[in-house]
């Protein structure tokens, strides 16, 4: 069995009287996509601090590529990469300068900024100070500096969220190759989109507690319906037909439709990740 690259247990935070975190446990094996699915405010945020050593578990325990995050703090910083929502980064600095200061942090002299920025798609900005970049582009950046080091360990806090199409679709190809590169990611969104597309299993997370963890497929099987929607043309009328199929004559219904020669469109229904949330929590992921 594989080793887990992040091991949570009976993780608990609160903040004063209000317990942000209550008693979360999960993992994730390298190589693999782990969403943290939750609206705002859910403990998403809070349990990723934990893993990462900015607060301490107040119970509890967290490890990372099996080292204590309470003791083995300055080995495990140095194999990880953070990407968070706040974008701490030096606006009157180049591209470049932003990423060779952070390498030096880890103490790697030379690395591959070129490649790094290339790879995020800011090769032709590099020598551009940051203060003229885009959201997107400071994203991207933040991206590439969680990356300086190699990270074998990855956690993204909302790394799309308020982008554009086209820099939220580069993030996210970005994520996929540092896990076929075998990195383990911890991925934390309310955006069932992205979960669904990235994540080799999903985490639902409301009001600290964890709901559920299984790959998203498991989810939707076990919690939505298997259906099939059949659009017709009749006349000049278009009808909607739903067939149901574990109802004992679902061939033949599916047989009948597809003959028709009405038939406009045929597809599949399934529950989505934001169905199955609501199910479980009573509230949606953008609340």
């Amino acid at each position: 069995m594989t080793d887990s690259a992040i091991e949570a247990t009976d993780l608990s935070y609160a903040y004063g009287e209000l317990l942000a975190v209550k008693d979360v446990s999960f993992d994730v094996v390298a190589g693999e996509i782990l969403g943290f699915l939750g609206p705002n405010g859910a403990g998403k945020s809070t349990t990723i601090k934990m893993l990462t050593g900015q607060l301490t578990p107040q119970s509890g325990q967290a490890r990372i590529l099996g080292m204590d995050v309470t003791k083995d703090g300055s080995a495990i910083q140095a194999r990880i990469g953070v990407c968070f929502e706040e974008k701490n980064l030096y606006l009157n600095m180049t591209a470049q300068e932003n990423l060779h200061f952070f390498a030096r942090l880890f103490g790697i002299h030379k690395p591959d900024v070129d490649g790094l920025l290339d790879r995020v798609g800011l090769a032709d900005r590099s020598g551009d100070r940051v203060s003229s970049f885009s959201k997107g582009m400071r994203q991207r950046l933040m991206m590439a500096r969680a990356l300086v080091n190699q990270p074998d360990v990855l956690f993204l806090d909302e790394p799309t969220d308020g982008l554009d199409p086209v820099s939220s679709q580069a993030v996210r190809r970005l994520i996929k190759k540092e896990a076929e590169r075998g990195a383990a990611v911890l991925l934390t969104t309310h955006d069932m989109h992205e979960a669904d597309e990235l994540s080799d299993r999903v985490a639902f997370i409301n009001e600290g507690r964890l709901h559920a963890i299984d790959t998203p497929d498991s989810l939707k099987l076990e919690h939505g319906k298997r259906s099939v929607k059949v659009r017709l043309r009749e006349g000049d009328d278009v009808v909607e037909q739903t067939v149901e199929l574990d109802a004992p004559d679902a061939g033949e219904k599916l047989k009948a439709a597809v003959s028709t020669e009405g038939l406009m469109t045929i597809h599949t229904e399934e529950a989505t990740l934001e169905n199955i949330f609501i199910q479980m929590t009573g509230r949606g992921l953008q609340e």
